[in-house]
Order: structure tokens, then sequence, then C-alpha cells
């Protein structure tokens, strides 16, 4: 009995090992994708009163972790069962995510036109009678959606090779911590000014932790400007390694383009399209009906 117990706590043990290594080795193949969820989710989560940033990063959190919970189970039984179907999802996150930067892009050329309040994308505002934090919250979780659906199928792919139990503890470890990383980040990036101004109060005008915590204050506004540049690129740079990585012809399109600037340039493309399409039905929803009909 004693002896089986043991065995027991071998085989757990010896699972253990194999899920560390494997969560090493698909985190480190995941680094990229988190950092534009970093950047594209720093982004969305500034623009309010400092008092509600906490709280509305908080909401999304919590749409990120139910966001994993739906993602992980669906990708492993399709892996096991239907696996072109992941491709075809990807696809179609990659249309969103391609779409959402495109309109930062064409927002910012056409900012005169814009009636938004300060931090909200037009493309992200609530109904006038509505909630714009509930829009920019629901936003955020769905932008999360697609970018989570990009985390777990590369981490499945780096153990495609594994014992199922092994896959399963894996991508559930590595959905985890990029949800509990990467927001954890996002909240000391948007918590920078609060943590200078304790600075402040706790040091002398002219001492050090003062100097700091000045320098904390100030560089806050120029990180988030670079957020906003940081993770719109981010968008389209996921978006377009979306399609290079899943369409043989534009994987062996301009074999000689760095793969950033090629992924870039299909990502836009592929959001102006949509962004064209999205613009040309909503047109046709608001275009008058022909008298008599």
């Amino acid at each position: 009995m004693a002896t089986g117990f043991f065995a027991l706590l071998d085989d757990i043990a010896a699972l253990m090992d194999d899920v560390a290594l494997a969560t090493k080795v698909a985190t480190r193949k995941t680094a990229g994708i988190l950092g534009d969820d970093l950047a594209v989710n720093a982004e969305k989560a500034t623009g309010f009163l400092a008092e509600r940033e906490l709280p509305i990063l908080w909401a999304i959190t919590k749409g990120s972790l139910v966001n994993k919970l739906i993602i992980v189970p669906i990708a492993l039984l399709l892996n096991a069962f239907f696996p072109a179907a992941i491709t075809f999802i990807l696809l179609l996150g990659g249309c969103y995510l391609a779409y959402e930067g495109a309109e930062k892009i064409i927002e910012y050329f056409h900012k005169t036109k814009n009636t938004k309040p300060p931090g909200i994308p037009a493309d992200k505002q609530a109904d006038p009678a509505g909630d714009p934090e509930k829009a920019k919250v629901k936003s955020a979780i769905t932008t999360d959606f697609i970018l989570s659906v990009e985390i777990v199928i590369i981490a499945l792919g780096s153990v495609a090779e594994e014992a199922t139990l092994t896959q399963i503890l894996t991508v559930s470890v590595v959905a985890l911590l990029a949800t509990v990383g990467v927001y954890g980040l996002v909240a000391l990036i948007v918590r920078m000014d609060d943590a200078g101004y304790q600075l402040i109060k706790r040091s002398s005008p002219a001492g050090l932790l003062a100097k700091l915590g000045q320098g904390l204050v100030g560089a806050l506004p120029f990180i988030i400007r670079i957020l906003n540049v940081v993770g719109t690129l981010a968008l389209l740079l996921v978006a377009g390694g979306i399609f290079v990585h899943n369409i043989h012809y534009l994987h062996t399109l301009f074999p000689n383009l760095p793969a950033w600037v090629k992924e870039f340039g299909i990502g836009l493309v592929v959001g102006l399209v949509v962004a064209g399409l999205m613009a040309l039905i909503k047109a046709l929803r608001g275009a008058p009906k022909p008298s008599g009909s």
C-alpha cells in the first residue's frame, strides 16, 4: 500500500516536472503576443479618472479570466477532434484585430470629426444614454478574447507532442499566468502617478524620493501616448501574423521582406478592407428607404 502511494507521488512529481518544462517553453513562445497583449490592454485601461482606473481594470481582468475559462476547454476539444476549426477561428480573430487597429489610424487622421469623450475611442462609445465605461470594458474584453485565443493556440501548439494531461495543465497554467502577469503590469503602469505622489509626500522637496516621484508623475502621460501607438501597432502586427502564419500564400509572399514589415502591411490592408466594408454596411443601413416600400 505504501509502495503504491509513493509510486503515485513519484508519478505526480514527474508530471509536475513535465508541466514546468512545457510551461517554460510555451511561455517563451508566447512572449511576443504577451507583449502585444500588455500594450493593447494598457492603452485600453487608461483615459479615465484616477479613482475609476482600478475598478475598470478589475472588471477587464475578470472578463479575461472568463475568456480563458471558455477558450481553454474549447481549444483542447477542437485540437483533439476538429483541428481545422482552430485556423478558421484564428483568421476571424485576425480580421477583428486588424479592424480595430485600422480604425484607430483612421480616427487619428479624422480627429476634427470626432466628438468622443476624452480617452474613449469613437468606435467604442456607448449610446448617449448608456455608460461609456461599460462600452470600453466590453471592447477591452472582446479584444482580450481574440488575443487569448492566439496565446492559448500557441501554447497548445508548443505541447502538441506531449501527453493529454500535460497539454491540459500546461495550457491552463499559461492562460492563468497570461492574465495575472499582463493585468498586474497594466495595474502598475496606470497607477504610476499615484506611486509618484506618495513618494513626493513622504520625502523632502529636494530629496531623492521626491525627484523619483516627480519623474514617475511626469513620465506617465508620455508612457500612455507611447502605449497608444504601440497598442495600435501591436493589433496590426498580431493580426498580420495570424494571416501570415496560417495562409500559405501570404507566408511565402515577399520572402525578402522583414517579417514584421510584411505582417504590419497585411494587417493594415485587411483592417482597412474590413473598415471599408463596415462603413459600407452602416451606410446601407442608414440609407433612406424608397418611398412606397
